[in-house]
């Protein structure tokens, strides 16, 4: 079974698919520990890997170099893997498509977005036209082997994201996803739309969607949830507080309690699980 076909029976199965967000190696492997899926978030990427915001600074060879190495320590996790905008070109779109295919991504999420892009909770968005986003997505879609392609639009009109969800579900991309839905009802008339097209919802902390849990996306028919930034704003906030506690003691690390807290030793036995000699067979799961 290919990482692709793995993803979508999970996402055709009964209940909805959480894919939590990971920014670098470190919070995937936490991650690894609670949930069996990741989304490769284009925010916490830009954030961890250039310190810059998400706003169209991620250059594929990186995001692809990232995912590389997220394969190898952790290969039967779900990945589905942001790529924006496709890096602009239809042909980059479909090279980069090709290439997470090749190296064990199991999704991508391909938005109608153009430049300046934006994060799709944020302010100032603009869209393609939808012809010029259906033509970019229709290469994908005949480039890819068994991928899961996610259709994503950043449409803000209210007339224009029913039209643009339509059209993007009447396509053979697997889930489709507006991005910054803004209460239940509109995820509700989303679902009209779409018809039988699995749903994908984005929740972001601060951002414009409201805060729903697993059981009520089920209710509401969403197949797939990704969370985006829970790991990045958690280290960016225990970060700061342990920096903050540590000039306060003037230096001096807090009691180390080996029962509670993270040391060397327990960081050291997360890590040595990502070892490739460590993992079991691959025959179940292979690209």
């Amino acid at each position: 079974m290919s990482y692709g076909t793995a993803l979508r029976d999970e996402v055709r199965s009964p209940g909805t698919t959480p894919l939590i967000g990971i920014y670098d190696m470190y919070s995937a492997s936490v991650v690894a520990r609670h949930y069996d899926g990741f989304f490769v978030s284009g925010f916490g990427f830009a954030a961890s890997h250039y310190g810059l915001p998400d706003i169209g600074f991620i250059a594929w060879p990186d995001m692809v170099a990232f995912v590389e190495r997220l394969r190898l320590a952790f290969p039967t996790h779900h990945l589905l893997v942001d790529i924006d905008d496709g890096y602009v070109d239809p042909e980059v779109a479909c090279h980069v498509v090709q290439r997470l295919e090749r190296i064990g991504a199991s999704g991508v999420i391909l938005e109608d977005q153009k430049r300046p892009r934006r994060c799709g909770h944020a302010d100032g968005k603009q869209v393609l036209p939808l012809e010029e986003y259906l033509e970019k997505l229709n290469l994908v879609l005949e480039s890819r082997r068994d991928l899961v392609v996610v259709a994503r639009t950043d449409a803000t009109e209210e007339s224009d994201i029913l039209r643009r969800a339509e059209a993007l579900a009447a396509t053979d991309a697997d889930v489709v996803l507006v991005d910054g839905v803004r209460s239940v009802e509109w995820i509700k008339r989303i679902r009209e739309v779409v018809g039988d097209k699995p749903l994908l919802f984005n929740q972001i902390a601060g951002g414009k969607s409201p805060r729903l849990s697993l059981s009520e996306l089920t209710d509401l028919d969403c197949q797939v949830a990704i969370y985006s930034t829970p790991c990045l704003f958690a280290a960016h906030a225990a970060i700061d507080s342990a920096l903050t506690d540590l000039k306060r003691s003037d230096g001096r690390l807090p009691e180390f309690v080996p029962s509670e807290g993270i040391g060397v030793q327990r960081s050291t036995e997360l890590l040595e699980k990502n070892i490739s000699r460590h993992h079991p067979a691959r025959e179940s799961v292979t690209v």
